[in-house]
């Protein structure tokens, strides 16, 4: 593990989400920054100049000999197109949630990826923060017994008021379930194993909306996708989740965003759009308990899924964020879309391993929290 050395990547994309990969390098001595792209050069330019690294046009990215991870930072709808050509380049990839917008050109770009021997890995990379490694390790060790059920929950009214283009949000691709989903069931998928049917309904509260943040005030949108699910989901272990996500209502419910029941306790689960966060547990008729974090990554560590790639592909073992589970959450996420049109159960064609947990102990070496 010593002799690892940082792998060089390109972004493509450089949005506001790009921000928190450029820095990833501060924090992973595993990850090295050579180039940008974006279809705006100007972007481009101005995150190259920024972050040190060589402003490039898409394709001197895919054809560049120096650069081994290809991190997709493009809209929903461009994710298939820019991670089948990076593989096809011969370059591994990470990108942001969700893998694709559709179930096909999720399954075919795992299977492109196997093809070719590369790692394709996919955000969210938050459930291995330390709030949920806790999490996962209290449910591993017993602390509430075996897991029954599951909430899930976020709401909100939509990015139109804040969100400098939010259009995408409300075409294919976008949606309370496509946008967010992703957090909620692979923090589900981390500390309950894979999921075997689901069922949901889901509809289109709005069929426009009116953007008010700059710099596009006063833009009317077209929502084109539902824009609030309701689902239940049936895991294969047995424990039955409910889930919500929404753009169309207004304030956060008065509790924990993931709850998990079990026959011996209860456990309040932080906000998987972060790293840190309060843990709770309840066990039997005794008091809430606030329990001390038992892993590190609490702060912003946005990129220690590239960065665990970065380690993977020098030591052969299997990376965390992988294609395969960010595949099962793409079906998870259409099932709930489809059952709602069927007004039938999904039963789920993928199943996926839970990722390795990381090791307790804030302060070992990344080397070593990432092994």
């Amino acid at each position: 593990m010593s002799e690892l050395r940082p792998v060089k990547f390109g972004v493509i994309g450089c949005g506001a989400i790009s921000g928190a990969y450029f820095n990833a390098t501060k924090i992973f001595p595993t990850l090295s920054i050579a180039a940008c792209a974006d279809l705006d050069l100007a972007r481009a330019g101005a995150a190259a100049e920024k972050n040190g690294c060589r402003a490039l046009s898409v394709d001197a990215l895919l054809a560049d000999p120096e650069i081994e991870i290809v991190i997709n930072l493009t809209i929903p709808k461009a994710h298939f197109a820019v991670t089948k050509a990076a593989l096809e380049a011969g370059k591994h990839v990470h990108l942001e949630k969700p893998l694709a917008v559709t179930f096909d050109e999720g399954a075919g770009l795992v299977a492109l990826a196997r093809e070719k021997n590369l790692r394709l890995g996919c955000a969210p990379d938050t459930f291995l923060g330390g709030g949920h490694q806790t999490c996962r390790k209290l449910i591993d060790d017993g602390a509430i017994g075996e897991p029954v059920a599951a909430m899930a929950t976020m709401l909100s009214r939509g990015h139109e008021t804040w969100h400098p283009a939010p259009e995408f949000y409300y075409k294919p691709g976008g949606g309370p379930m496509l946008d967010m989903g992703p957090y909620y069931l692979t923090a589900l998928i981390n500390m309950l194993g894979p999921i075997k049917r689901l069922t949901g309904s889901t509809r289109t509260t709005f069929p426009q909306r009116t953007i008010t943040s700059q710099p596009l005030d006063g833009t009317i949108i077209d929502v084109e996708v539902p824009t609030h699910y309701s689902g239940v989901i049936d895991f294969e272990n047995g424990t039955i989740a409910q889930i919500v996500q929404s753009f169309d209502v207004y304030g956060v419910p008065p509790f924990a965003p993931i709850v998990i029941f079990g026959t011996e306790g209860t456990l309040a689960v932080p906000d998987p759009n972060g790293f840190g966060g309060t843990v709770k547990l309840k066990r039997g008729k005794a008091e809430w308990e606030e329990i001390a974090l038992t892993h590190g990554f609490t702060s912003n560590s946005r990129g220690i899924g590239a960065a665990d790639i970065a380690i993977a592909i020098q030591t052969g073992r299997a990376h965390r964020c992988s294609g395969d589970l960010a595949c099962h959450v793409l079906e998870a996420m259409i099932g709930f879309h489809t059952a709602s049109q069927s007004g039938t159960h999904y039963a789920m064609q993928t199943t996926v391993g839970r990722p390795a947990a990381l090791p307790v102990l804030a302060q070992l070496p990344l080397d070593v929290l990432l092994s």
